[in-house]
């Protein structure tokens, strides 16, 4: 799998504090529901996977700053391919559906979870959650695991990355 960052976004990237409300224009949670559902019906679809990636912050305060999630909001959408989607899955939770074997998306989160870090923005950190699409499970299932992942990977601190592996 190979990702490629669009040449333009760094540029485009903000200040930190300065925010230009791009993360509001992210499908919210139906829509990802939806786009979730239509994937998993398609009888031709590919290998592909869920991850819902969680802003971590170290101080108390809430909620993020606009300007860290559109920060996040350009790095996430110039780090995916042509066939990934973005949407929003909470107030600071991108959902991103990928394709690719499990291992790619391990890849992907690890990588986007590290970059956030890098933003400028004191604090701040990212924890991902996966759930791979397979066969027999609905849209609500899959986002519930993915966001039980990243629950456990929040609990372990940033950069952290969790794979669903099981049945609960």
């Amino acid at each position: 799998m190979t990702i490629t960052h669009n040449p333009v976004a760094p540029a485009a990237t903000a200040a930190p504090g300065v925010a230009d409300g791009c993360a509001a224009l992210l499908p919210g949670r139906v829509a990802v529901l939806t786009a979730l559902a239509e994937r998993l019906a398609d009888p031709a679809r590919r290998p592909g996977a869920l991850l819902v990636v969680g802003l971590l912050r170290r101080d108390d305060g809430w909620p993020t700053p606009p300007s860290a999630l559109d920060a996040t909001t350009r790095l996430v959408a110039s780090s995916l391919r042509g066939d990934d989607w973005i949407g929003r899955a909470g107030p600071a939770e991108f959902a991103v559906l990928v394709e690719g074997s499990p291992t790619d998306a391990d890849t992907v989160a690890a990588r986007l979870t590290a970059e956030v870090g890098d933003l400028g923005f004191p604090g701040l950190g990212a924890g991902a959650g996966i759930a791979v699409l397979e066969d027999g499970a609905d849209a609500a299932e899959v986002l519930r695991r993915a966001t039980l992942s990243l629950t456990t990977a929040r609990s372990a601190g940033a950069g952290s990355v969790i794979r669903y592996r099981g049945v609960r």
